[in-house]
């Protein structure tokens, strides 16, 4: 079903709305909210937020990460991120490593906790995804990966 635009009733990304497809962009912030939703409501029982949810992802998919990995992963400024890896530490989820060659450098893994939890949160995100992409089709999932890869900033999917 089309989505109509509330001023004209137009459907979604004709010549009246100035070619803005606001179909898909409606749809994206409706998978976007129900894609977080589950995690959310588990990081909730912890005290935590999406910034939590991120950290952990990010140092438990890649063990070992420095915390300017992260920055630049995350694209977030060294103050944000000092607040949230801070609780994520002090509640054991992730422990960090002074670096081999350079004692400043602090290397990031997930513990036991924080890989159960990452998983917890990781699962019903993946559920959904399976879902969403039976109901696709069969080569469907090359065609949504394309198009989210496009959809990233240039400088980000390098």
């Amino acid at each position: 079903m089309a989505l109509q635009t509330e001023s004209t009733g137009a459907p979604a990304g004709d010549a009246e709305t100035g070619g803005i497809d606001y179909e898909i962009i409606e749809l994206l912030f409706f998978a976007y909210r129900d894609f977080t939703s589950d995690p959310d409501a588990i990081l909730e029982r912890s005290g935590f937020g999406r910034a939590h949810h991120r950290v952990l992802h990010f140092v438990d998919r890649e063990p070992g990460m420095t915390v300017a990995d992260l920055l630049d992963t995350l694209k977030i400024t060294k103050q944000s991120l000092a607040r949230v890896l801070k609780q994520l530490i002090d509640n054991d989820y992730i422990h960090q490593v002074a670096g081999p060659e350079d004692r400043r450098q602090r290397k990031l893994y997930t513990t036991k906790s924080g890989r159960q939890l990452a998983r917890a949160l990781a699962e019903p995100q993946s559920r959904r995804i399976a879902e969403a992409l039976a109901k696709a089709g069969p080569d469907a999932r090359e065609t949504i990966a394309r198009f989210l890869e496009a959809m990233r900033n240039a400088e980000d999917a390098a």
